[in-house]
């Protein structure tokens, strides 16, 4: 009886982390650049042969690794990843991984996120531009030009977010370790003008909502008539 109880308890757990995941996902259905959150679980087997009881962990994060579509704005400070890498960012946090690529140049000619963090190139170094030089020109790999100058290029990386990620901010990550730059890849480039939106299926999101919530209610019911079961069997212990 004992065990049914912790069971369900061990399934209340991660349905709860489930609903916060599915909820935050949701909330960032319009947010430039984020990626949903998904989340494992296991079995957690106790005991051995007939007494074998396998409960369920606590779910561990991990990033969706689906590219969000492409909208354009024809802001020539908004910049969009195409494929698989990061832009990066220097942060109170240290450096910050982002797919948000709506950039601005400060007063100083920094080139700046729209959190005004800078913005940094493949070496790692805040990139510079010329304030006086106007909006630059991006090319595939990066490059930023203004006229016929190149004024540097913006990084790209890559790494992996691993399980039970950290986020900075709505759609910021920082990464564990040190990030890779990427160089001479031809399945990865920039688009200028354009932005990522959020990777999240609303109406996925919202369904699964729906059913870890129904989830929910159905192991709640179970430990409530798991605890009435046992408060029955000890009055009737009790009595004799």
């Amino acid at each position: 009886m004992q065990d049914s109880l912790y069971v369900s308890l061990s399934s209340q757990i991660a349905l709860q982390k489930r609903l916060d995941t599915i909820a935050d996902n949701v909330a960032n259905a319009s947010t430039v650049g984020f990626r949903a959150t998904g989340v494992k679980f296991q079995d957690v087997v106790t005991g051995a042969g007939q007494k074998s009881v396998a409960f369920t962990s606590p779910g561990n994060t991990y990033l969706s690794g689906v590219n969000g579509a492409l909208s354009e704005t024809g802001n020539p400070f908004d910049f969009a990843i195409q494929g698989d890498a990061w832009f990066a960012l220097q942060t109170p946090a240290g450096t910050v991984m982002t797919r948000d690529g709506r950039f601005s140049m400060g007063q100083n000619g920094e080139l700046l996120s729209i959190e005004g963090y800078p913005v940094l190139d493949a070496g790692g170094a805040p990139l510079q531009l010329d304030p006086r030089g106007g909006p630059p020109t991006v090319g595939k790999d990066g490059s930023l030009r203004q006229g016929e100058q190149l004024a540097g290029a913006i990084g790209l990386f890559n790494f992996q977010p691993g399980e039970n990620f950290v986020r900075f901010g709505n759609s910021g990550v920082v990464p564990p370790g040190e990030p890779e730059p990427i160089v001479d890849r031809i399945d990865v480039g920039v688009a200028q003008g354009f932005v990522e939106q959020s990777n999240v299926n609303p109406v996925l999101e919202m369904t699964r909502l729906i059913q870890v919530q129904r989830a929910f209610e159905n192991v709640a019911a179970l430990v409530r008539q798991t605890g009435s079961t046992t408060e029955d069997a000890i009055q009737t212990l009790g009595s004799k």
